[in-house]
């Protein structure tokens, strides 16, 4: 019976590892559906063996090897730690359409021309469509090689043959290894050509870029496990129908996760935008109602922007709710604070709240903002031209203290505002800004009328 049971099936979920005796339509771990696949036989436990590499002190390891070095973008360079990592291995996220292909080739040839050998792998479009690009964009050079390739073993092929720096696929979606059963694109085959490149990139320390697709609801597609075996993990976000372009460091092995590297996509090609501030402000000459701007912190750098609201009577049964760059749950229940503790009828009203230039703001900091933004709207006074509004919002109306208020409120004096509605007991000046303290959403709404730009024409705001 013994023997029997050592070779039952073993059954493995590719997303997440899980695994069981007995095959399941569901996972029992992550709850994803059809990813339990057999993986064979269960073996016996794993004898001890030599190693070939013994262990090192720590002391002893070179640590030369993990220096980053400059990609020749320095927004680029912000968003990954300071450049890129000998052997690290990237994946970088985002839409179609929305630019993955020009930022890479843009970034192969600044590497390419500092003297390195770059090979970019496209598997989505012909080696003749992506050179027509490189010209538009600038991005010509001799050490930067081309292939079209949808194998993996032709693609390993041009690896051994020009032995590059850096390589770049796009995408890992269309690369398929031959080795394996299922269709291009799918679960197995993108766990097994990442696995494959991953240890190509650490056994040659090449630095590798995998561009990956995402599925409707912003994930990367194939498995999670994907995301866990690379060492940085990039998304690059932006309204397609706008310039604003952002890389965003979700996960980072060689340094901090938090970090964006602004960018602006013209018809030239693309460009860092050191200073993108003014991006994500609307028109500030005439005062609007419904608009509130706040500062928020993106790693280490502040960034301005502004939320606009706009309230109106429903005769539907269900109003609306619609938010764009704003987290929807967390905008529900700023509406259901304002209804309770500032005694706004938001229930019979359709609501629209939306952040401006396609930033994302999903920090609490931005609470405030939003909500001074829906009053705004309500009593049909627009805010000062000059105020800024940083805080949480608790489900009390209590006015929660947040990090960095410092900075961001140099970034606001910088770029010209000069009163600043902040949370209580935060004992901080900044020359060139008028603080306003509130404790409570009570006294910001009281505070707006206080700031030194408010319109006299309408002071009960």
């Amino acid at each position: 019976m013994a023997k029997a049971a050592a070779k039952a099936p073993l059954y493995r979920c590719v997303e997440c590892g899980w695994s069981s005796p007995k095959w399941a339509g569901r996972c029992g771990e992550c709850q994803a559906w059809g990813s339990v696949e057999e993986v064979g036989a269960a073996k016996g436990t794993t004898q001890a063996r030599r190693s070939s590499t013994p262990a090192t002190a720590i002391t002893a390891i070179d640590v030369t090897q993990a220096q980053s070095s400059s990609t020749g973008i320095s927004e680029f360079d912000r968003a990954l730690g300071g450049g890129f990592v000998p052997g690290a291995v990237l994946l970088l996220a985002g839409e179609p359409g929305v630019g993955k292909s020009t930022l890479l080739l843009t970034v192969a040839a600044k590497w390419a021309n500092q003297g390195n050998t770059v090979l970019y792998i496209t598997g989505e479009e012909s080696a003749a469509q992506v050179r027509l690009r490189a010209e538009r964009i600038d991005a010509l050079s001799d050490t930067l090689l081309l292939a079209a390739e949808t194998d993996l073993g032709a693609a390993l092929g041009h690896v051994e043959e020009s032995n590059p720096s850096l390589l770049i696929v796009d995408s890992v979606q269309t690369i398929q290894s031959s080795d394996i059963d299922g269709v291009g694109g799918g679960v197995t085959q993108v766990k097994e050509v990442a696995s494959t490149l991953i240890a190509t990139a650490k056994a040659r320390n090449m630095t590798t870029v995998l561009v990956g697709h995402v599925t409707k609801d912003g994930n990367v597609a194939g498995p999670r496990s994907l995301e866990h075996l690379v060492d940085v993990v990039l998304q690059f976000e932006g309204d397609r129908h706008g310039p604003l372009r952002l890389v965003r460091a979700v996960k980072n092995r060689y340094g901090p996760a938090d970090e964006i590297g602004c960018f602006e996509l013209s018809e030239d090609g693309i460009h860092g935008l050191p200073d993108p501030s003014g991006l994500f402000l609307g028109d500030r000459s005439t005062p609007a109602a419904g608009t509130c701007v706040t500062i928020t912190v993106e790693g280490k750098r502040p960034l301005v922007a502004e939320v606009q609201a706009l309230i109106a009577p429903s005769s539907a049964p269900q109003p609306r709710r619609v938010t764009s760059g704003l987290d929807s749950s967390r905008t529900a229940m700023m509406l259901g604070i304002l209804e309770r503790r500032a005694n706004l009828k938001l229930s019979t009203a359709d609501c629209f709240v939306a952040t401006v230039g396609g930033m994302r703001l999903l920090e609490p900091a931005t609470d405030l903002a939003t909500a001074l933004a829906i009053v705004s709207s309500v009593k049909d006074v627009p805010l000062p031209s000059g105020l800024v509004a940083i805080g949480e919002l608790g489900l009390a109306g209590d006015i929660r203290r947040v990090t960095g208020l410092e900075r961001r409120l140099g970034e606001a004096a910088r770029l010209g505002f000069t009163d600043a509605i902040i949370p209580a007991g935060s004992n901080i000046s900044v020359s060139g800004i008028s603080t306003h303290p509130v404790s409570n959403i009570a006294e910001a709404i009281a505070a707006v009328g206080r700031a030194s730009q408010a319109p006299t024409t309408k002071p009960d705001f």
